[in-house]
Formats: C-alpha cells, structure tokens, sequence
C-alpha cells in the first residue's frame, strides 16, 4: 500500500527524471513538447545552442577577467570552463560543447590568416627565417624524443612541441585538431595549453630583463624574443616593454612562426594520412579545410584585397572563436584528470621552452 510519502517521492523522480530537460518538466512533459519538433539545420541549432552559449558566455567572463587583471584570457577561458565540467557529463549542452571545441576551434585557426603578409615576412631577411625554421622543426623533433623517453606518447611530444614552436595555444588548438583521436586527445590539449600559456606569461616578464642583461640591441632582442616566446600577445608585451624598434620585429618574427602552422599542421596531417605506424599505408593525404581558410586568407591579405575593416574583424572573431573553443576544451577535462597525468608532460614543456631559448639566442649571437 502506497503511503503519501511515497507519491511525493515518485513525483518528485518523475519531474527530475531527465536532466536534458533543464526546467524541471518529466520526461513525458518534454516527449510531448519535442514531437514531432524541427527538422535540418532548425533541429541543427536547436540541438547545440545550449553548449555553444555557455562556452560563449565562458569566454566573455574570462575576456572581462582578463582586462581587469592583465592575464592571459586563454587561461582564465580554461580554468572557468573545466569548473563547468559537469556540464559536459549529460544533458543539452553536450553537443553544442562539442562543436565550439572542434568546429568553431577550426574557424578560428582559419581566421589567423588574416593577420599575415609575405611581405611582412620577406622584410625579416634570411637569417630570422632560418632561425624559425631551424627551432620550430628541432623543438617538435625533441619533444617527440622526449616524450617518448619519459613514456608518453609521442603525439603528445608533437602537440607540445608545436605549441611551444610555433604560437602556444592556437598552435596546440590546430595540430590537436589533426593528430589520431585517442581517450587522452582532450586531456593532453589542455594540458598542453594550460602549460604553454603559464610558461608564455613567464618568458613575457623574464626574457626582456634577459635580453637586457646579456645587452643584446634591438633587432637582436625582437629576433629573441619573436623566436622564442609562445603566445602572440605576450611577444607584444615583452618586445614594446624595451622599445618600439624591439617590439616590431619582435612581432613580425612571431608572425613568420604563425605562418609555420600551415605547413606544419599539413605535415603532420599527411604523415598521419599515411600510415606511418603501420596503419594505412596507401592513404591520400586530406588537407584540411580550415587550413585552406587560412592559407587563402594570408594570400588575400598579402595581395592587399582584404580591406582593413575586414582584417580588423577577421581577427576579432578568430580571437573569440579560439577563447570560445578553450572554453569549451575546459569543460571537456576535469581537474582530476590533470592531477593524474604527472610531472612528466610539463618537464617535457619545460625542456622544448629551454631548448628554443638557447638555440634561438645562440644563433642571434653568432649572426649578428
């Protein structure tokens, strides 16, 4: 016999019976409601809304957080998005999370396009180039070595070491998005990312006492620290806190390793399409779209047929989409998660950022 406590109780597990629902209607109630519901791209958005907003509102909190404080917002993007984890577990946000961390993560790599020339890189010279060149390929070489040597994986000597190359967290954002999808693909990119911004804001403050130290001029300073250190706005910082000869070709030298994300993100792509553990040897490599995005966008942009309220915006939106998608990989990994990976990914972070540093100070000293 069925007392009242027990009708209350089946009440009140019927109402919360779905957590999909998010208002508090029973499964029956929200059946009623979504039949026979929108069809095709109606459905489409109705379907990732929910994630995609609350990435989005993420990114603006963090971009808030990041004036207010002058921090890295990739970092505030992450901390605040894994607090939301639970999120991601179940319910209408899954979807939409999913789509900002690959789709609207893509677009934002394609949009980096924008903010490059040739021109801007042909003025360098040939000694910066080769000095890019030369780090950027021996950074990922050692840190797949390393990864390996410390029993990681070696995508994941890959992923750090073409984050700490080329440009930090877009770089990581880019090459994850290419590299074989395994149950620790999430984790490792936002550890990388995580990571490469706190050893970034380090190198911002550090480097320029370095450079002034050692008395490196100021071509010589700006090659170092567009060379070396991993984000683009922290090369800004570090290079225009010395001087605004510094700060130029500091920027423009960080500008020449953001061009490296297309070929590289394609190499790794190609290598991977083959086979080269033993998988499928006779693929065709697929270049991936957004990486045509951006290779057209530097033409257009080198060829002068973006017009600058058009570079001003492309940048804006890449900037969002890629806080958006940081979000949106915060959600996905749990602080739980990260503690069980150990000292040994960031030793390895720790040792690539080292390595560029001193093969990137070596060569301006010996060339200039």
């Amino acid at each position: 016999m069925s007392t009242d406590l027990d009708t209350d109780t089946a009440s009140v597990h019927a109402i919360f019976q779905s957590y999909d629902g998010m208002e508090g209607l029973s499964a029956d109630t929200i059946a009623l409601r979504v039949q026979p519901g929108p069809t095709g791209w109606r459905a489409f958005f109705f379907q990732i809304y929910p994630g995609f907003l609350v990435a989005a509102t993420i990114a603006l909190a963090a971009t808030w957080l990041s004036q207010q404080y002058r921090s890295p917002v990739m970092l505030f993007a992450l901390l605040l998005g894994m607090t939301f984890h639970f999120l991601h577990e179940e319910g209408r946000c899954v979807a939409g999370i999913e789509i900002s961390s690959k789709a609207v993560l893509r677009f934002g790599v394609a949009l980096l396009g924008a903010r490059i020339t040739a021109n801007q890189i042909l003025e360098l010279g040939g000694m910066p180039i080769a000095t890019v060149l030369g780090g950027i390929i021996s950074t990922i070489a050692l840190g797949a070595f390393a990864a390996q040597w410390l029993g990681l994986s070696r995508s994941f000597g890959v992923l750090s070491g073409g984050a700490v190359g080329i440009c930090g967290a877009s770089a990581a954002l880019a090459i994850a998005s290419v590299l074989p999808r395994t149950p620790e693909s999430e984790r490792d990119t936002i550890l990388t990312v995580v990571t490469v911004t706190v050893l970034s804001t380090i190198a911002m403050i550090a480097y320029p006492l370095f450079v002034t130290v050692v008395g490196l001029d100021h071509i010589q300073a700006g090659i170092f620290l567009g060379g070396t250190i991993h984000d683009v706005a922290q090369v800004v910082g570090a290079g225009y806190s010395i001087s605004p000869k510094t700060g130029d070709v500091a920027t423009y030298v960080k500008l020449l390793r953001v061009t490296m994300l297309l070929p590289v993100v394609f190499s790794i792509a190609f290598v991977i399409s083959r086979g080269v553990k033993g998988g499928q040897s006779g693929a065709k490599a697929k270049l991936p779209l957004f990486l045509v995005g951006f290779a057209v966008l530097v033409a257009m942009n080198s060829l002068g047929l973006l017009p600058k309220a058009a570079n001003d915006i492309a940048n804006e939106v890449s900037r969002w989409s890629l806080v958006t998608a940081i979000a949106a990989l915060g959600m996905k990994t749990s602080f739980k998660d990260l503690a069980a990976v150990g000292w040994r990914p960031i030793a390895v972070m720790v040792l690539e950022t080292a390595w560029i540093a001193a093969t990137t100070f070596i060569a301006v000293s010996f060339a200039y």
